[in-house]
């Protein structure tokens, strides 16, 4: 399963989420279940940044929103953004 969540910060706030990113991306790659997690960027609107992250179930990946590592993040992360998140679980039919 591919998780995408999208992020729309504020242009003073970028450097401090990538701090935040970089602090829990290996945190959250050791999970059960999480296989990678990558940050892209749009590349005409810098402040668009979105995660992709791969995990084997649904069921893994609902094991992590209800933790408190993702509580923690979460909570630094919000703070930062300008508009609201948007988030897509997806998966490859080909």
């Amino acid at each position: 399963m591919i998780r995408i969540v999208k992020m729309t910060f504020k242009t003073e706030m970028i450097d401090q989420f990538i701090e935040v990113f970089e602090g829990a991306k290996p945190k959250i790659e050791a999970l059960p279940g999480c296989s990678k997690v990558d940050l892209i960027q749009e590349i005409n609107d810098p402040r668009i940044i979105m995660t992709q992250s791969i995990w084997e179930s649904p069921e893994a990946l609902e094991e992590y929103r209800h933790s408190e590592l993702f509580k923690s993040t979460w909570a630094k992360t919000k703070i930062l953004f300008d508009d609201k998140p948007q988030a897509w679980s997806l998966e490859k039919i080909r």
